[in-house]
């Protein structure tokens, strides 16, 4: 009776150390302290749910602030990550394996009692149950485990890194976009209007050039709202359709009109949509051509933070290798509780192998899991918060147009025409001969002394 109470009571323990990883309850509601965005904006009302698994990627979104990362760097962050330890979503996505494991660890640890004797609570050590040559102990030596070991490391290191490095590229893609976006909008805004080549003598007078300040804030407005329609795009193309795409069809409708939104939501292929539905806004801007080559630059970017994710999204890292690993650590740790049976002989009953075999399963797992939840990167970026500020910023900069803080003296201007004239009727007669190179260099001086005296009057601005 005393040896099947000790055995029901491991069992029991066992059971309820794994219980805290295993999935009992998928849709738990999610309760979270932190005051970090995650993911899209939700109802207060509605709690979140699927605390693991695929469904709660969309709240692993984090943007940090300062307060966030004040928390980040807390004293207490060890014993707050011990002591939520059983409430992490990646511990729960591999309850099965170290379920597994950990059943292996009770069947040895059983076995080896029942064949080959046991020690009653009062330190009595009692024969096996079953007297048979064939009822022995079972064990592996636990060189092979530790031969193995730097193998599985070095499998594990690079499959985390690989994942790593997925993960970073897809945050680099998205920060491009953002510091393009504003770059874009920004030389749009400040351009605008501006005819003449970069430089020019003639620029000045452009710049004084009226403007029609309805056709700009329209022809403005809409580069920003393709710029966002872009992003907003290429976010939905790298989501989950059931996810995504009613909110990306109402976000689209209501601030395009009918006939934009249909247009992009119709294509095949949706952000190179927008990005042409963009090229077309530039090319209507009032502005010199190489000023338009340098705003579509900022196109060719986005071609290529689009067709980067692209790949990222349908090219994993090579499958026979991913495949590899998970079987090595598998097989791994399922052995391993044979070769730790005779290193805890110091415990009662080598029981102390169970919970240590649990342990490892746990952490070395649990690696392997971080490393496959990384290498798919874009539905745990927080790409709408990435797109809404896009949208913002893209707008902000728009509504500058006309707000210049540099305005050019009016004295400055009339010494530029006046100094016009002369100075091409001076270069016309050296051309046309009489006293080349005399007039010519004559020319060129006049013409130093002019921009000193201009740069001079600019500095007592």
């Amino acid at each position: 009776m005393i040896f099947r109470f000790t055995i029901a009571t491991a069992i029991l323990a066992a059971a309820t150390q794994t219980a805290a990883f295993a999935p009992a309850n998928k849709h738990a509601v999610l309760s979270s302290t932190t005051s970090i965005s995650m993911g899209p904006p939700i109802d207060p009302a509605t709690p979140a749910i699927e605390t693991y698994g695929e469904g709660s990627r969309k709240y692993r979104r984090t943007v940090y602030t300062h307060n966030e990362w004040v928390k980040h760097r807390s004293s207490d962050r060890f014993v707050n990550n011990l002591t939520t330890l059983i409430y992490s979503g990646i511990y729960k996505n591999i309850g099965k394996e170290v379920f597994a494991t950990t059943f292996v660890a009770v069947f040895v640890w059983a076995w080896n009692l029942v064949s080959g004797g046991y020690e009653d609570f009062s330190g009595v050590m009692h024969d096996p149950l079953i007297a048979s040559k064939w009822a022995t102990e079972i064990g592996l030596p636990l060189t092979i485990f530790t031969t193995l070991s730097p193998s599985l490391g070095l499998l594990l290191v690079f499959r985390t890194n690989a994942s790593y490095n997925r993960w970073d590229e897809a945050r680099k893609f998205w920060g491009l976009n953002i510091n393009h976006t504003r770059d874009l909008n920004r030389m749009a805004t400040a351009w605008y209007g501006n005819d003449s080549s970069p430089g020019s003598a003639s620029a000045p007078k452009q710049i004084a050039k009226a403007i029609d300040p309805a056709e700009r804030e329209y022809l403005l407005g809409q580069v920003s709202l393709f710029t966002w329609a872009f992003v907003r795009s290429m976010k939905r193309h790298l989501s989950p359709p059931d996810e995504d795409e009613e909110d990306y069809i109402a976000e689209l409708k209501s601030r395009l009109t009918p006939e934009q939104a249909d247009a992009i939501i119709s294509a095949a292929h949706r952000p190179n949509r927008a990005l042409y539905d963009l090229s077309v806004a530039i090319e209507k801007l009032p502005m010199h051509f190489m000023r338009k080559n340098e705003l579509n630059k900022n196109l060719s970017i986005f071609e290529d933070t689009l067709g980067g994710s692209e790949r990222l999204l349908s090219s994993p890292v090579p499958l026979f290798y991913s495949r590899h690993t998970a079987r090595f650590i598998s097989i791994w740790l399922l052995f391993l509780p044979f070769a730790l049976y005779g290193q805890f002989g110091d415990s009662w009953n080598h029981i102390m192998m169970i919970p240590a075999s649990l342990l490892i399963s746990v952490f070395l797992f649990g690696i392997e899991e971080l490393a496959t939840q990384l290498e798919e990167p874009f539905t745990i970026l927080p790409m709408q918060g990435f797109c809404d500020k896009i949208g913002a910023n893209c707008d902000e900069i728009a509504s500058w147009a006309g707000q210049d803080v540099y305005k050019m003296p009016e004295e400055v201007i009339e010494q530029i025409e006046m100094a016009r004239p002369e100075l091409k009727m001076k270069s016309n007669l050296a051309l046309l001969g009489g006293e080349p190179e005399e007039e010519e260099a004559d020319v060129r001086q006049k013409k130093r002394m002019m921009l000193k005296k201009l740069l001079r009057i600019g500095e007592g601005i």
